[in-house]
């Protein structure tokens, strides 16, 4: 007879925790030495956990495991970004990246192995979706970035702005960040989380109830309805009008905003009155807006517009009172920026080749 595959405990929360080892009969307060070490030390195996008993540890070894996403390969850029390549249980890999000085410490997060949005200016959806991120591989890129780079005991940032659709693998994404807010794990904040999403409308309506609210920030590229069906396609089943009022009744915190990403494509979305349709679009929106000049890869068929052209639409936002900044690209020159990161030669998966039989 085949025996049960170990319960990971990496993939609980505290209070599933709690219950698991009260029943085989441990104190519940064993579970939060549990977590801490999982969380705040990120332990992967039990023999580090010196503050349980010998023979805890040994029958928690029997029965349980702890996951632990392996770095496999790191490069640092010029600008002191650091992009890592992590390896999951099952081969698979994924890219999170550490930003230094922005200017607190950030850490930039993957949701899932590649992307089903399909946005034609990011490498990440040239991958297809190959499989959703677990809770615990989600928050596991955190335990691993914070002890590579010694920043457990350091306030961070966290951006899911990775690989993959946060909003896409809802319930694993709010999972782990119900495990990363954990006292006895890394305590953070939701001022201290950003969640950037294309506008997936009824799991935007979710994040609007939940008692753990990051901040927000739309992907929004284009400010037409036919422009952002060729440039973001999921825009094709939630458009543009639809997300634009779903985000007028997104409850934002005082003094706070929803930020709007937007790509600049030269040619494409570049032009003033490009600029003069989005301050329109966002009137009535508490709004900011990030520009993000395109950073160039080979296989996407755009260019990065001249700063010339860049300042002009900043400056038209401004002026008509919009809330704008020119976001510097970090880690361009190992392919760390946003939209250039794309794991190449892993094997395809199932949903990937059905992808392909279809195009």
């Amino acid at each position: 007879m085949t025996a049960s595959p170990r319960i990971d405990l990496a993939e609980l929360e505290r209070r599933d925790l709690e219950r698991t080892l009260e029943e085989l009969g441990h104190e519940r307060y064993r579970a939060r030495q549990v977590y801490r070490w999982i969380h705040r030390r990120s332990a992967g195996s039990f023999d580090r956990m010196t503050d349980l008993s010998r023979q805890l540890r040994a029958d928690l070894a029997a029965r349980f495991v702890v996951s632990i996403p392996r770095v496999a390969h790191r490069d640092v850029s010029s600008d002191g970004t650091t992009k890592f390549l992590l390896e999951l249980a099952d081969g698979r890999r994924i890219e999170s990246v550490f930003i230094p000085d922005t200017p607190a410490q950030t850490l930039c997060i993957s949701t899932q192995v590649g992307c089903a949005m399909r946005c034609a200016f990011c490498l990440t959806g040239k991958m297809g979706l190959v499989r959703n991120l677990t809770a615990g591989e989600i928050a596991g890129q955190v335990r691993v970035l914070a002890d590579d780079l010694d920043l457990a005991d350091t306030s961070f940032n966290i951006v899911l702005m990775g690989m993959g659709e946060p909003l896409h693998n809802y319930d694993a994404t709010m999972q782990a960040l119900r495990m990363l807010a954990d006292d006895q794990g890394f305590g953070l904040t939701p001022g201290r989380v950003t969640l950037s999403t294309v506008g997936v409308l009824p799991a935007l309506e979710r994040l609007a109830t939940e008692p753990f609210m990051p901040n927000l920030a739309v992907s929004l590229h284009a400010t037409t309805e036919d422009m952002r069906d060729r440039l973001v396609p999921v825009n094709r089943k939630y458009g543009l009008a639809d997300l634009i009022e779903a985000c007028k009744r997104f409850p934002v915190k005082r003094r706070a905003r929803i930020t709007f990403e937007y790509v600049l494509l030269e040619g494409v979305n570049d032009t003033s009155a490009d600029a003069r349709r989005l301050v329109k679009l966002l009137h009535g929106v508490k709004a900011k807006v990030n520009l993000l000049p395109l950073n160039e890869a080979p296989g996407l068929p755009f260019k990065r517009p001249s700063d010339a052209r860049v300042d002009q639409f900043a400056r038209i936002l401004a002026e008509k009172g919009v809330t704008v900044s020119v976001r510097k690209s970090r880690g361009r020159d190992i392919r760390a920026a946003c939209g250039q990161l794309i794991v190449e030669g892993a094997r395809r998966s199932a949903a990937q080749h059905l992808a392909g039989a279809m195009e």
